[in-house]
């Protein structure tokens, strides 16, 4: 089945975290596919600045201020979507991060609450507040972004995170065949690490990226856009017998 080069035109896509890094990439690219874009962040100046280039680059896109960690900030970015362009097609769960670096027994009640309320009630309340809405129209894909900590664990430094993202994995199983015959597919993507701002709000050393990158056997950390890439296809027309699965995107690490 070939891809309809039009498929995006006329739709439009819904990105948490969209001030920076996966988040901006992906807002970019779906923009260039022909999508409108609602990019909802807690950073007014990075989200602002998104929409300057997706706008740049001749797309249409409107920017919301939003705290994920808050439901009533969340429903009203997907009503502002709703309300402005009469659909919402798409919903990219970008929102997240590993907040600090620390050993497991370095962990307080205070990062823990932090890193579940961001990483999975955030998308938790993302995804109730859109589905209605899909399920009305019959018709919706949703991408979460997870991580390759879940697989690891994230021990020694991310522990918190690596649980956190282990719940968004089974957080897209259970609603992906919860709703896949009701033309619903959720997917959710595990990058290895990414070279976005991510590394320093996480308080990531030199010395740590260095270990990191030499355990990923191409060398690098991903870039932003490789992994934007990725989401914009999932959600396209060429696969659509994809859901619940989570994608991991390597280097051909991030396993140990």
């Amino acid at each position: 089945m070939a891809r309809d080069p039009d498929f995006f035109k006329g739709k439009t896509a819904v990105i948490t975290g969209a001030g920076s890094g996966i988040g901006r990439a992906a807002a970019i690219i779906f923009a260039r596919e022909g999508a409108r874009v609602l990019c909802g962040d807690i950073d007014h100046a990075g989200g602002a600045e998104t929409v300057r280039q997706v706008r740049a680059a001749g797309g249409e896109a409107l920017f919301v201020p939003v705290d994920v960690t808050r439901r009533d900030e969340v429903r009203a970015l997907i009503r502002f979507g709703i309300d402005t362009w009469g659909r919402v097609d798409f919903l990219f769960n970008s929102a997240g991060s590993a907040l600090k670096r620390c050993g497991f027994l370095e962990i307080d009640d205070a990062l823990w609450d932090r890193s579940y309320d961001l990483n999975v009630k955030g998308t938790f309340f993302a995804m109730q507040e859109v589905l209605p809405h899909m399920l009305e129209r019959g018709s919706g894909t949703i991408i979460n972004v997870a991580s390759m900590a879940h697989k690891r664990g994230g021990p020694g430094g991310s522990v918190h995170y690596a649980s956190a993202k282990g719940a968004v994995v089974t957080l897209t199983m259970g609603v992906a065949r919860e709703f896949a015959d009701r033309g619903i597919r959720c997917l959710s993507v595990s990058p290895a690490s990414v070279a976005t701002q991510f590394q320093a709000a996480s308080g990531t050393s030199r010395e740590m990226e260095d270990r990191i990158i030499a355990g990923i056997p191409m060398k690098r950390m991903a870039e932003a856009d490789e992994i934007g890439e990725l989401v914009v296809f999932l959600c396209s027309d060429a696969c659509p017998f994809m859901t619940a699965d989570t994608v991991y995107v390597s280097g051909g690490g991030g396993f140990r």
